[in-house]
């Protein structure tokens, strides 16, 4: 039997592989669209043009929103970015597929979708993530589905943002609540950026409303004292509170502390690997031999433990290092993770040597409306002397911004959107 060391050290891909790739000429299959998916394709494309890609999604447009929290409440001016996947692929040179993925068959190697089976040689899985409304004993699908129309917190999909405008427009005052989800979920900073912009909104917009936060996590210290002390007429915060279950006809929160009541809500519950994962027997167990909900991956090749012809990127991927965790589920980090599995497979097929990548991510975040303040997060690695792979997470205070944000989303849209 593997020791635990062992076994870290292999998901880590710092053990040699068990086969190495094979010639040219095979067949790469990614599913999912989103940030990790696309740098995938795009990047395998640059690297290794001769190989067969496919890119499937179930829908027909790539849908991002890397600036969404200034846009919910009208400060700034970005707009959600769209664009078709079939136009894409033909102006990368990779083929797109339009179908739901049903299941994968790792035995036979291929991917069984609406609309037909797609054979591979090499899986890319990029799928996202799913929500888990049972952890509220939301158990019933119809009952999920009305929850999510009423009162989604949007962080399943940029689609559901423009609904979720709509509600906080319509918001005329009363008890405005939000859930944040237990770490790890998409996004860590987000949901307190959120919060921020929507106290300064209800204060500047004299809305007799209350932002009630409920949050299993502690705060991000950045947003602690603004939140705090300059929002206290607009903020309630509940720290280290867990949502119990949900009552939607009583429009009440039941949590671990009281029972909150709400009049509107952006109810976001724990995130978990998307589905397709946990149908491929793709989930990290825990040595209880009890389920993560995360993906089982190698920490710097990102090739799943259980199968070295799978790869799995983006948000859906599990514990990268006992030292930190997992690494920040950011498009940041599904972009740079798509670069490194297209460097990967592009080496073993065409003979060539790439310069080897590690994760990072940098995102900027509005820390502060009047005066504007911006913070920007980067998270570098690097790996420690016995092995073991070590975070390290910087902040740096953006006090006359002018546009980062902006100009860091265009860089990174242009890597796997625009050749």
């Amino acid at each position: 039997m593997k020791s635990g060391r062992r076994q870290f050290l292999l998901a880590a891909g710092l053990l040699p592989l068990v086969r190495p790739l094979r010639a040219a000429g095979e067949r790469v299959v990614i599913v999912g669209g989103g940030w990790g998916g696309l740098s995938a394709a795009s990047h395998l494309r640059r690297l290794a043009p001769d190989i067969e890609v496919t890119l499937v999604d179930r829908l027909p447009t790539f849908t991002s929103f890397a600036l969404s929290n200034r846009w919910l409440v009208d400060h700034g001016n970005s707009s959600i970015v769209r664009h078709d996947y079939a136009a894409l692929a033909a102006t990368w040179g990779y083929r797109f597929v339009q179908a739901s993925v049903d299941s994968i068959d790792r035995a036979q190697r291929t991917v069984n979708t609406a609309s037909g089976r797609l054979a591979y040689d090499w899986l890319v899985l990029a799928p996202g993530i799913r929500e888990n409304y049972a952890a509220w004993q939301v158990n019933d699908p119809q009952a999920v589905a009305e929850l999510r129309q009423r009162h989604s917190g949007a962080m399943l999909n940029a689609a559901d943002l423009p609904a979720l405008k709509k509600r906080l427009a319509a918001f005329k005052g009363g008890d405005l609540l939000m859930t944040v989800p237990p770490a790890p979920y998409r996004c860590p900073p987000a949901p307190y950026e959120r919060a921020m912009l929507i106290a300064w909104w209800l204060k500047t917009q004299k809305i007799p409303g209350k932002l009630v936060i409920i949050d299993p996590n502690p705060m991000m210290p950045a947003f602690k004292s603004i939140l705090l002390d300059r929002f206290k007429a607009q903020v309630t915060y509940l720290d280290h509170a867990k949502v119990r279950q949900v009552d939607l006809a009583r429009k009440t929160v039941m949590t671990d502390i009281d029972d909150i009541r709400f009049d509107e809500a952006l109810l976001s519950p724990p995130q978990e690997a998307a589905d397709l994962l946990w149908q491929a027997g793709l989930i990290r167990h825990d040595e209880g031999g009890r389920s993560t909900g995360w993906a089982d991956q190698g920490a710097l090749d990102f090739r799943s433990v259980a199968d070295e012809r799978v790869f799995i990127i983006g948000d859906a991927a599990g514990l990268a290092s006992p030292l930190f965790g997992h690494y920040p589920k950011t498009g940041h980090v599904a972009n740079r993770m798509g670069a490194i599995v297209a460097r990967q497979i592009a080496a073993g097929l065409t003979g060539k040597a790439f310069p080897a990548l590690l994760p990072e991510s940098v995102c900027h975040v509005v820390s502060s409306v009047e005066p504007l303040e911006y913070i920007r997060l980067e998270a570098s690695y690097r790996q420690r002397g016995d092995g073991f792979l070590m975070q390290q997470v910087k902040q740096v205070r953006e006090p006359n911004p002018a546009g980062e944000d902006a100009a860091w989303a265009e860089a990174m849209y242009r890597d796997f959107l625009r050749p």
